[in-house]
């Protein structure tokens, strides 16, 4: 198979992968199972501090080894996760789950698109890089959408009736990503010690390269502020009414959503240019939570497409910046650096912020996000413009 096959394999890997059956009413299945939304947020905060521990190591393995043999390893964690899910009922069940589901994660972050952006290289196509990425990022969001609908409809049989087929599906990543060709590139030097050359280039993203750190520190904010939604939508639905027979609908449209929006990413980027991109991600952010701090009724749902809108742009272009910066060689352990980065984020607000929601109410919980998000996002900027990002 040729090289430019990979492209097509990577959309349909990214559309199966992102077909997750559970997602309109996993918060429903966790209450179902006796926890609270602070609990919830913990179990997220445990996987975040699971993928931190190997998000690093990952990408390095990957960058020494290869980008198809990590996802491999990836897609087998994840298939073993989507499994034990299934039969899970406690806490500590749904630990042991998270833990499973990150070591997936971290094996295949980073090296999807390490491996995708490195074969561009070979093809000479690496300037298609935010076209190609926006259309991943719309498929797994298309995907979603279309899985938030048939997810939906098999949780009126039951809660953890999707689970089960999502157990399945997964199991049929792990052929096409056996089939991806490991694209020609200059590797990590074998001979230098793994955990010195890892502190090596962590400390590339995070301090030697100011352009680079920057941008890893203000996309993982932009990540965080998008993240914490989606744990919030399935409460904000609740509060302002939404019959559940209609959360597998609405959560598709969301996603739906996204997909539009990620695949007109480059457009969008090409139109405003870099500096009112990035100023724009975070001020509608900010401006969102705010919004829903505000009202909440029926006529308020839109306002949760500015959040998608934000997540939709964030990744194809943010991504697209950091990878101009890196080489080769080290490109999916510093694109691994920025997954860790943000979920150490996410690890530090999202406990807190289920806390705010559980101690006072939703409202003060997103205005919390909103005066969080805008602080730290204006800060971020200006470092940006300093190093002369913006």
């Amino acid at each position: 198979m040729p090289l430019s096959s990979n492209i097509a394999k990577l959309y349909i890997i990214q559309g199966f992968r992102w077909f997750l059956l559970l997602m309109p009413v996993f918060v429903l299945f966790y209450e179902e199972n006796g926890l609270d939304l602070q609990d919830i947020f913990l179990i997220q905060a445990f996987y975040s501090v699971c993928v931190i521990c190997f998000e690093i190591p990952s990408g390095y393995f990957a960058d020494l080894w290869g980008r198809r043999i990590s996802m491999l390893i990836g897609v087998i964690f994840s298939a073993l996760g989507f499994s034990y899910y299934a039969f899970s009922f406690t806490f500590y069940d749904f630990l042991i789950t998270q833990f499973l589901l990150a070591v997936g994660a971290s094996f295949v972050s980073g090296s999807d698109t390490a491996l995708l952006y490195d074969t561009l290289i070979q093809l000479e196509r690496n300037h298609q890089y935010q076209r190609i990425a926006g259309k991943l990022a719309s498929i797994s969001n298309f995907s979603e959408g279309i899985a938030g609908l048939v997810g939906g409809a098999l949780a009126i049989i039951s809660l953890r009736t999707p689970l089960y087929y999502q157990a399945a599906l997964t199991l049929l990543v792990i052929p096409l990503v056996a089939s991806l060709k490991e694209p020609g590139r200059k590797t990590a030097g074998r001979s230098e010690n793994s955990f010195r050359a890892i502190v090596r280039i962590v400390h590339y993203a995070l301090h030697a390269h100011a352009e680079v750190k920057w941008l890893i520190l203000y996309s993982s904010l932009i990540g965080t502020s998008t993240l914490t939604i989606v744990w919030f939508v399935q409460p904000y639905l609740k509060a302002v009414g939404v019959p559940l027979l209609w959360f597998g609908a609405a959560w598709a449209i969301l996603q739906f959503s996204i997909g539009v929006f990620s695949i007109t990413a480059y457009r969008i980027e090409s139109f405003l240019g870099r500096k009112i991109s990035l100023i724009s991600l975070i001020l509608f952010a900010s401006l969102g939570y705010f919004l829903i701090s505000q009202f909440q009724a029926f006529w308020s749902l839109p306002f949760l497409f500015i959040f998608y809108f934000v997540r939709g742009i964030n990744g194809p272009v943010l991504n697209d910046y950091i990878n101009r910066c890196v080489s080769s060689d080290i490109r999916a352990t510093v694109m691994s650096v920025k997954s860790l980065v943000g979920r150490l984020m996410f690890t530090i607000f999202g406990p807190f912020v289920g806390w705010v929601n559980d101690t006072y109410s939703l409202s003060q919980a997103f205005q919390a996000c909103s005066a969080t998000f805008l602080t730290f996002g204006l800060f971020f900027l200006l470092f940006l413009k300093k190093n002369r990002v913006l």
